[in-house]
């Protein structure tokens, strides 16, 4: 078929798709879209269920295994007649340096700690609904130590923990983004809808929400939650706490396109109609730039994630026994923490990688919506 049919066909489809179609086929062109896709899938697939993906329990402290480096994983097990796909490590042994007289660990290749692939290893609940004992990877010696990126100075696993901090630390993106979203498309469509003079009210408001110093305000604010109050609860207002300013910025996007909508044809005709004031906004309007939502919702995930990171490193977030990827980063706070156990620094990798996947789906999402880039 030629080039000018395959044409033809394109834009007899284009004219009858919908909006959400339209959108759906441009983010499918943008690479980095699509990768930042499954990294944020995979993220919160691991934000779901942490405790398969975790190895040791990641409460679990283990003196004898204090600093104990990342082990070496081994895919292939070549030492039989053949070769063959099992998942095995050495384990560590701590011996002391006889020049230095430093306890060091060392891995004694005569002893094999040999991993299973869907196995059985500690329980852990699901969601609050169930309990289960299935991981992706358990060890077959549970006397031995599983620790892929290493242990912090507690013995305990830092791979676990930063499993089960995804859970804090994504979560806290969404349900902050859910109640700016709220707030945001409250106001601002209220603001852009009836005018006047709660138009101005609202929008002096919104300047002087964002006249605030938002890195100011966040610590001033943690700083006044009392340090007696149960993990829960401060995890909630953690989360609103965040929220409080990331609102104003999606108020006034909302304000706009609803000032630009309210004197389009399809909103008359829907008034002329009878249609109530409730149906001409969440029937008419707001889907009409619902991808642009999205798009500013995805975009703003990572900003709360990574203020959450920043509280609770600075101690002044989420504290222990809370697991966060804020709260496993302030074991790397120190120099001598630095020279001994590099390796603490893991959860701020996954911390880089998570925001690097949603910007680039947020990315994709804005240029999508965009009707001029098709």
């Amino acid at each position: 078929m030629s080039e000018a049919a395959l044409g033809v066909i394109d834009a007899k489809r284009t004219a009858v798709a919908s909006q959400w179609q339209l959108v759906w086929w441009a983010f499918r062109r943008h690479r980095l879209a699509m990768i930042g896709l499954v990294m944020t899938v995979a993220f919160y697939i691991v934000a779901i269920i942490p405790g398969f993906f975790a190895i040791n329990d990641p409460s679990q402290q283990n003196p004898r295994a204090a600093y104990q480096p990342p082990a070496a994983l081994h895919l292939i097990d070549t030492s039989g007649d053949g070769w063959s796909i099992d998942p095995y490590i050495h384990a560590s042994v701590l011996k002391r340096d006889p020049e230095t007289l430093e306890m060091i660990y060392t891995t004694d290749p005569k002893r094999k700690v040999e991993l299973h692939f869907l196995g059985q290893g500690y329980e852990y609940s699901v969601l609050g609904l169930f309990r289960s004992r299935l991981h992706l990877l358990s060890s077959s010696n549970p006397r031995e130590p599983v620790f892929l990126l290493g242990a912090d100075r507690l013995g305990r696993c830092v791979f676990s923990r930063i499993m089960q901090g995804a859970q804090i630390s994504l979560s806290v993106g969404l349900v902050g983004v859910f109640l700016s979203l709220t707030i945001g498309l409250l106001l601002g469509g209220i603001s852009g809808y009836y005018g006047g003079c709660t138009d101005f009210a609202i929008q002096r408001v919104i300047e002087f929400v964002l006249a605030l110093p938002s890195i100011p305000i966040w610590l001033a604010l943690s700083a006044a939650l009392p340090q007696n109050w149960p993990a829960a609860l401060n995890y909630f207002m953690i989360t609103v706490i965040l929220s409080l300013t990331g609102w104003a910025q999606l108020a006034r996007v909302v304000r706009g396109r609803f000032l630009s909508l309210r004197t389009e044809e399809f909103v008359m005709a829907a008034r002329l109609d009878g249609a109530s004031e409730s149906r001409i906004i969440f029937r008419h309007m707001l889907p009409s730039f619902a991808s642009h939502i999205i798009a500013s919702i995805t975009l703003a995930i990572p900003a709360m994630i990574l203020a959450e990171t920043s509280l609770s490193f600075l101690g002044l977030g989420l504290q222990p026994p809370t697991i966060s990827w804020g709260v496993l980063l302030r074991e790397a706070q120190n120099i001598r923490s630095i020279a001994t156990a590099p390796w603490l620094f893991a959860p701020g990798i996954a911390v880089v990688l998570a925001v690097i996947g949603l910007n680039f789906l947020g990315d994709g999402l804005r240029d999508a919506a965009d009707p001029y880039n098709r």
